[in-house]
């Protein structure tokens, strides 16, 4: 059992009661997916040996992309579409931020504020690279939305993947930027806040934002991929599929409390904080996202719409870059299921002979699997 399953399962009774007239229903279906992943309340796998007989139980994951445990595949397959996707060229990794004033208003209108924020984060950024003076090309964008800080603190900001260059339309090419340099940073700060007051204004008409928000400098971090695509997307893809926190930094919990480390870079060291269990839920479960919503979002030559022209750049710029073919490694199919021993005896192989699915309201729906392997096995 992982720590934040058994964490769950230790305060959950203690959070629904005190909370229970402010459940959301995403919170309340994140705390029953955790409490009964990989048990029986989620269905299972029935194996049997064919050299002992013994018969043998794989529970279902909750597939819960707020638990840490369900979503290393998922996040495997997502890091290798996108290194297979965006083209070989330099990037940036710009991270957009809104002032400490504005997280309350976001946290009571996630579904409508936090589309606002994906909007005038990419509307600013491609308007201000269309440019002539800087790129003067339409760009790419691969945004990430993150909602923690390292103290599990609500800081939503957006982070997002851009190439250092884009596509030309007029001249039907590819058009590079300076390898250190992409946008003014200040004055795509200006734009972006702008920008995002006014649709927060329309959006929602009769909420009054404070006015510090005008004098205050929005920041936002641009600096180019040193380490290179690889490491800013296996970065990035570890956020994506899990929610505030590692198991890793959890260091010790009990019947009250939670423990864990964090980084503070106000004083640029690791610290340990400590909080009751209760509050260690309440942080955590404050970054459940509502049902369908995208926390991966892709603009400009990377939206789905531009798939074609993407792949016509793609190749167009592997073509220029380098003319000697690069080896290809053969791989096993991943999907090729592979044998399992047999947990008893050591020897055998187990053989699936039925499927129990998730138990809802109606009685648990199971489905048996013919073998011919089992007969002999009998």
């Amino acid at each position: 059992m992982n720590k934040i399953t058994r964490i769950v399962r230790r305060f959950a009774p203690r959070y629904l009661e005190r909370y229970v007239d402010r459940m959301l229903p995403g919170h309340n279906r994140a705390l029953a997916d955790l409490t009964g992943c990989r048990t029986a309340s989620m269905g299972a796998h029935l194996y049997r040996c064919d050299r002992c007989c013994q018969v043998h139980y794989v529970y279902h994951s909750c597939r819960n992309r707020v638990c840490p445990a369900c979503q290393k595949a998922a996040t495997r397959h997502w890091i290798a579409a996108r290194k297979a996707q965006l083209p070989k060229v330099d990037y940036f990794h710009l991270v957009f931020t809104v002032p400490s004033e504005l997280r309350r208003f976001i946290r009571s209108h996630q579904r409508l504020l936090i589309n606002i924020l994906f909007k005038a984060a990419s509307r600013s950024l491609m308007l201000m690279a269309r440019d002539p003076k800087y790129i003067g090309a339409k760009i790419g964008i691969v945004a990430v939305l993150h909602t923690w800080s390292r103290a599990m603190v609500y800081h939503p900001h957006i982070h997002c993947i851009v190439p250092g260059g884009g596509y030309d339309p007029i001249r039907g090419c590819w058009r590079r930027c300076h390898p250190n340099y992409l946008v003014p940073v200040k004055a795509l700060s200006v734009l972006f806040r702008g920008k995002f007051m006014a649709y927060a204004k329309k959006a929602l008409p009769d909420i009054e934002f404070p006015a510090c928000v005008w004098n205050k400098p929005w920041v936002i971090h641009s600096k180019p991929a040193f380490f290179g695509t690889s490491k800013l997307l296996e970065y990035l893809g570890r956020y994506i599929r899990r929610v505030a926190i590692t198991e890793k930094r959890i260091i010790e919990d009990d019947n009250n409390t939670v423990a864990f480390m964090y980084f503070d870079d106000r004083k640029k060291q690791k610290r340990k904080m400590v909080l009751d269990g209760i509050e260690f839920l309440r942080r955590y479960l404050q970054h459940v996202l509502p049902k369908g919503f995208h926390k991966v979002r892709y603009y400009g030559i990377f939206a789905p719409s531009n798939r074609c022209l993407l792949n016509e750049l793609k190749s167009s710029l592997e073509e220029t870059s380098s003319t000697t073919p690069q080896p290809v490694c053969e791989k096993t199919d991943p999907r090729t299921p592979t044998p399992f021993v047999c947990p008893y005896c050591k020897k055998g192989t187990l053989f699936l002979v039925a499927v129990c699915f998730r138990q809802y309201r109606a009685p648990p729906r199971c489905k048996h699997v013919f073998n011919p392997n089992m007969s002999r096995a009998a």
